[in-house]
């Protein structure tokens, strides 16, 4: 039976999902999209049938699916994802205001699970950065920590990462160089990195070079197959030791923009093969897709024990006409050249995403909070310089009236 509005309760969800995922065999895992030859991908090895890989040169071993917990608000699915045979749990100090690290603490607190998970927990945002000085970096970043490690209830944070780097600047800013080393060198953060979705290929290159950085949290899905730069990238941070987390692996999810996807494809096949066709790249350490409720527990975290596409989620993946038209934003930043009014094309391709597809109005309100009134909604004159430039051409002024109709 399930819960409320269709949801599988925390009870339920433990007595029907974890023995088949205990029992459920591993598919031969196939080389990764951007795999090559000479060099060998990151080791894969099995845990009661989950598939395990090591996050970089970190040490640490983590499932292939992971949960992202920002979205959730529901310590007990927090509990049922450790239940469940989820070991690392992203969250960040903005979520909620700082309340989602508490709920996750709390919900792994109470099943005595500090010392056997990976805490992620992103912070020092764009706009702290912005007109700080490099002392001033360094006492907010340090700050941030502190809060961070009160409500995560812990003396070390397993990962450590920038908050949403768009470019290459906080990557070689000295001053932050500094105090994550710090940070680091003081037992405060097992490892450090950085989240990416826009400029990844500048910015993951960027922490290869400096050669200090042991994550990177970035986007990756199918929609961006094409993209030989970042998987080029992807490829270079995971051979030097950089541990890959992977995340938006859903394109923007199953709500895409033609409504034929549905008629076609179940909301489950096109989850599953979108996270497959992530997970099938070995460059990729463990991925982290929202985790809300039960659904999205079961259904995601049945990926990790077995990567074998089934015949329809092929289909899917090989269907011209999704990709065509699901008009997803690769967050690539090549548009805003062409924009003569200085519009945040990316950020507000995000803010439409996390409305229009993954209904999450609370986290577009904070993206779209959080983007500069004058490269806001009504910078954009609809002029279509953008969409030319587009290397999925979205048709980016359609996505910006609907936001107006949502937050005009």
């Amino acid at each position: 039976m399930t819960g409320r509005n269709g949801e599988l309760s925390r009870r339920e969800f433990v007595s029907t999902s974890l023995g088949y995922l205990a029992t459920a065999g591993l598919a031969t895992v196939t080389p990764g999209l951007v795999r090559a030859e000479d060099t060998p991908a990151p080791k894969t090895t099995t845990k009661n049938g989950v598939i395990y890989r090591k996050l970089g040169r970190t040490g640490m071993e983590v499932p292939i699916v992971s949960m992202g917990a920002g979205a959730c608000n529901d310590p007990t699915v927090v509990q049922a994802c450790y239940e469940a045979g989820m070991r690392l749990f992203d969250t960040a100090s903005t979520y909620a205001f700082g309340r989602n690290e508490q709920m996750v603490a709390n919900a792994l607190n109470k099943l005595q699970a500090r010392d056997k998970v990976v805490l992620v927990t992103q912070g020092f945002t764009p706009a702290q950065r912005a007109a700080a000085t490099g002392q001033q970096s360094k006492e907010i970043l340090r700050k941030t920590v502190e809060g961070s490690l009160k409500r995560l209830k812990t003396d070390y944070i397993d990962v450590l990462l920038l908050h949403d780097v768009r470019d290459p600047g906080p990557i070689r800013d000295q001053a932050i160089l500094e105090a994550m080393s710090e940070i680091k060198k003081e037992g405060k953060a097992r490892a450090i990195g950085a989240a990416t979705h826009a400029g990844m290929v500048d910015v993951i290159n960027a922490m290869v070079e400096t050669g200090i950085y042991d994550v990177v949290l970035t986007s990756f899905n199918f929609a961006m197959a094409t993209d030989q730069d970042l998987m080029g990238a992807v490829r270079n941070a995971a051979v030097k030791g950089m541990g890959i987390i992977a995340m938006k692996v859903f394109a923007g999810g199953a709500r895409f923009p033609n409504p034929e996807t549905l008629r076609e494809y179940s909301e489950s096949v096109i989850n599953t093969a979108a996270l497959k066709w992530v997970l099938r790249n070995e460059f990729i350490a463990t991925s982290i897709p929202g985790i809300a409720n039960f659904d999205h527990l079961r259904d995601n975290f049945a990926v990790a024990s077995n990567l074998e596409l089934t015949e329809e989620e092929e289909g899917f993946l090989s269907d011209n006409s999704i990709t065509l038209g699901m008009e997803f934003c690769r967050q690539c930043s090549k548009c805003l050249a062409s924009c003569p009014k200085k519009a945040d094309i990316p950020d507000l391709m995000r803010t439409h995403m996390y409305a229009t597809q993954y209904a999450d109005f609370r986290l577009a309100r904070e993206t779209i909070d959080g983007i500069p009134r004058q490269r806001g909604l009504e910078t954009c004159a609809s002029c279509e310089s953008c969409v030319a430039k587009c290397a999925n051409s979205v048709n980016i002024p359609r996505k910006i009236n609907e936001l107006r109709l949502i937050y005009g």
